[in-house]
């Protein structure tokens, strides 16, 4: 398979105004998905949601032109966290949905996403037919007249998808809940699901200027609620990301609950057998669900890839520590609202409060080294390097793991290592990191 010029794991993800995320790319774009989705469907309806960015108006107007001009019509469903474009998809009978944003990312940057009509994410082929598409746009005459897509605002999207999580929601009455609302897509949803729930909700960062989302709030920093959350006497602090597609939780002392928590309270409220998680998932995890004879599969780092192990093994719970948590028995996509809810609901189902629960998983001691490295992507093959990893993964025994993977940007290999003492991982880590810097130096690979 041909590999995606633009399209990466999430999607096409850019500063907005800049190529490839400027408005007559996007155009092109909305051109060329037209064309594909009409190939498969006749008369096809896509709906588009965004993320409060800045940007977001000028793509999702770029976007449906493209679609429109190609006899595609849209339901434009404002913004809305990226589940519930997901959701709305399916419920609508759309032919495919969009989600403008950016996920976690500051407000310059924006991204293009596409699903389809189950909900998931549209596939690596049908990314490249699109891609491929956008090549051959001279072929592909504009529709006139009533062939033309038309637009529509579809008003009800927020209240739909609200009521489709309320059947997921848990009696929250009695309890005292902080929301961080990243100033994103979940600031009106997020606080009505939860007061409506039952919930005495105090939300804070729900006041969108097109520029602040994630600036200083959300999933990435977590230091003001985690501070409302113990000065102020809650049960439960949550947190989204810019498009509320993850979630991470604070428990009621300030103490920051990850997604290797959340999935080990999953896990046991849903009686799983095999937990989904990737490489960079603490080996406490994995310790402690199988003193539960609960099995974990390891996959590259990327929920799509989390997501495409679930599918192929039949498994229904996975995710990643960003607190990107997948359900797939009731949700196609991460959910960040769904995840905080279940998760609160696990919590509220066994006889040990929150903060016991969080306890119960001990994390081991990790530490991650860079060391530069011009072969980033083949020093892992070298006898010597190899020979040196064994051995290391020999002295951690089954408590243990060493894992190197190349940077995705710089000249560095980063060389992961957990166990249960940390004077030990560090000296581990230190001493495969020499044996690599030599060989580095001393080879052409």
């Amino acid at each position: 398979m041909s590999e995606r010029k633009h399209f990466g794991t999430d999607g096409v993800r850019a500063v907005a105004g800049v190529f490839p995320l400027t408005a007559p790319w996007v155009m092109d774009l909305g051109r060329a998905a037209a064309e594909v989705l009409k190939q498969t469907t006749n008369n096809p309806t896509v709906v588009i949601g965004k993320d409060t960015r800045h940007s977001g108006d000028m793509l999702e107007a770029a976007l449906a032109a493209g679609l429109t001009a190609q006899g595609v019509n849209v339901m434009h469903l404002g913004v809305i966290p990226t589940p519930g474009v997901s959701y709305l998809t399916r419920s609508l009978n759309a032919t495919a949905g969009v989600v403008i944003s950016a996920s976690h990312n500051p407000y310059q940057d924006n991204g293009i996403k596409f699903f389809g009509r189950t909900g998931e994410k549209l596939s690596d082929t049908l990314e490249l037919e699109i891609e491929a598409m956008m090549s051959n746009l001279a072929d592909a005459p504009y529709a006139t007249g009533t062939e033309m897509g038309s637009v529509i605002n579809y008003t009800d999207a927020e209240r739909i998808y609200i009521n489709a999580l309320l059947e997921q929601t848990p009696n929250l009455s009695g309890l005292r809940i902080a929301i961080d609302c990243a100033n994103g897509a979940a600031f009106r949803i997020a606080p009505r699901i939860f007061q409506r729930a039952g919930a005495d909700v105090f939300a804070i960062y729900v006041t969108p200027d097109g520029r602040n989302i994630n600036r200083g709030c959300g999933s990435t920093h977590l230091e003001h609620l985690s501070r409302i959350v113990a000065e102020g006497d809650y049960d439960f602090g949550v947190a989204f990301d810019g498009d509320a597609d993850r979630a991470l939780l604070v428990d009621s002392k300030g103490r920051l609950v990850q997604g290797d928590h959340m999935l080990y309270l999953l896990a046991r409220a849903r009686n799983e057998k095999t937990v989904v998680t990737t490489l960079m998932a603490n080996m406490g995890l994995e310790v402690r669900l199988a003193e539960l004879g609960i099995g974990l599969e390891r996959t590259d780092v990327g929920d799509r890839y989390v997501h495409e192990r679930m599918l192929e093994k039949g498994l229904h719970l996975g995710g990643e520590q960003s607190g990107h948590v997948l359900m797939t028995d009731l949700s196609p996509t991460g959910d960040g609202i769904l995840t905080a809810l279940r998760v609160i609901a696990a919590s509220l189902q066994m006889n040990q409060s929150f903060d016991e629960l969080v306890d119960d998983l001990k994390m081991f001691p990790q530490t991650l080294l860079n060391v530069r490295s011009t072969q980033k992507h083949s020093i892992s093959k070298h006898p010597v390097v190899q020979s040196a990893v064994l051995e290391a993964q020999n002295r951690l025994g089954k408590r243990g793991r060493i894992n190197l993977r190349p940077s995705g940007t710089e000249p560095l290999v980063r060389v992961m290592v957990e166990g249960e003492n940390e004077t030990e991982i560090l000296e581990i880590a230190r001493s495969v990191g020499t044996v690599i810097e030599t060989v580095s130096s001393e080879s052409v690979l």
